[in-house]
């Protein structure tokens, strides 16, 4: 388990950098500053929880079942919260917003609390 959080971590790293690097040159000429706000949130969280797996990888021992959750759930709600964002900033760009993303984003965001949560119950 800590080899997918550790890898998990660096993937979404790497990920986040292009696709930050994409929203702030692309993006710039094609999105309203309301759209770029909300695809940079999704940049801005995706970082955090990746340099979060890449500790949780380091530092976990897994011995514990609340251990592998808090990675499965932190691994998950990133998927679900940064890339619904992704989703739906893109296609209201190209004025087909994907409606069915919007629920998605607080699944994700509810599963990255329950991760944050997990972690600190395996800490005490």
């Amino acid at each position: 388990m800590n080899q997918l959080a550790l890898v998990s971590g660096a993937i979404f790293g790497a990920l986040a950098v292009v696709i930050g690097a994409f929203g702030a040159h692309a993006l710039k000429k094609i999105a309203t500053s309301e759209q770029l706000n909300s695809f940079e949130t999704g940049v801005k969280y995706q970082i955090y929880h990746a340099l979060f797996l890449l500790f949780m990888g380091q530092q976990f021992s897994f011995e514990s079942p609340i251990e592998t959750y808090a990675v499965l759930c932190i691994l998950m709600g990133t998927l679900l919260f940064s890339f619904s964002i992704y989703g739906l900033v893109l296609s209201s760009i190209k004025n087909k917003k994907l409606k069915f993303l919007g629920p998605i984003t607080p699944l994700g965001g509810l599963l990255l609390t329950i991760g944050w949560v997990l972690s600190c119950i395996s800490f005490l």
